[in-house]
């Protein structure tokens, strides 16, 4: 399927992304912090959509995301809104080339699809390697609540009239792993094409991100849930779990 397509089928898909609250805990957390915030980078940021939308506040950002597909059609969305964004090809295991950003955000559990500790490990201390002393990461992932009590052993559909998907969500061998296989249907003229997909992503225990990060170069680490401002306040049916932490110097 052409990137156009595919892309698109995946903006369709979703449009009650609650893209909105993305962008408002983001600039909420970057006013609390008291830091001054210019340079982002929004990695794994598919279609752009979170990218674009912070460019539009006012900020310098860059996109990074591992599928070309999603980065083209991002990049055209981008110039439709005259909008000067850096986009870039990368995996965020093997992250390079970014130095000196203010801060970084990772979102929509692109954090889960790194299901291996020892990338874990590579990828934050990556992204501690792109910030300036003092910087923001802010990443969410899924909770163990939500991969356990919501996601595995589950079926999930939607049908509107361009697209459609079918998608079995099953039990990984570990806690807090799940494997995702999903067929689209997405209208072309007359006709609808059908393409397949098949995902696996793990979710950790709170305090093994902490462990991670710490261990990658950052401090004053705090947690949150649900799009919610309370510091810590998260209860066994949370289900997005979002770290704010900042690169130590040394």
């Amino acid at each position: 399927m052409a990137y156009q397509q595919m892309a698109y089928l995946y903006d369709q898909l979703m449009l009650n992304a609650p893209y909105g609250e993305w962008i408002n805990f983001t600039e909420k957390l970057i006013k609390d912090s008291g830091k001054t915030v210019t340079k982002i980078a929004d990695l794994g940021c598919g279609t752009g959509e979170i990218t674009t939308r912070l460019a539009q506040s006012g900020y310098h950002m860059t996109g990074v995301d591992y599928s070309t597909e999603m980065l083209t059609y991002a990049e055209h969305k981008a110039s439709m809104k005259n909008l000067s964004i850096q986009w870039l090809h990368q995996d965020l295991i093997t992250l390079e080339g970014l130095s000196q950003y203010d801060a970084a955000i990772s979102y929509c559990d692109v954090i889960n699809y790194i299901t291996a500790p020892d990338d874990l490990k590579k990828t934050f201390q990556n992204i501690a390697d792109s910030l300036r002393v003092g910087g923001l990461f802010i990443f969410d992932i899924h909770s163990l609540y939500q991969v356990e009590e919501q996601y595995i052993n589950q079926t999930f559909a939607d049908v509107t009239e361009d697209a459609s998907y079918i998608w079995f969500c099953t039990e990984g061998e570990e806690p807090g792993e799940m494997f995702h296989d999903l067929t689209f249907f997405s209208r072309v003229d007359e006709k609808y094409m059908r393409f397949d997909e098949f995902h696996h992503q793990k979710t950790y225990p709170v305090a093994f991100y902490k462990k991670l990060l710490m261990n990658a170069g950052f401090e004053n680490l705090k947690v949150y849930a649900d799009f919610s401002l309370k510091e810590n306040d998260i209860d066994e049916n949370a289900e997005r779990i979002f770290f704010l932490a900042e690169k130590r110097s040394g």
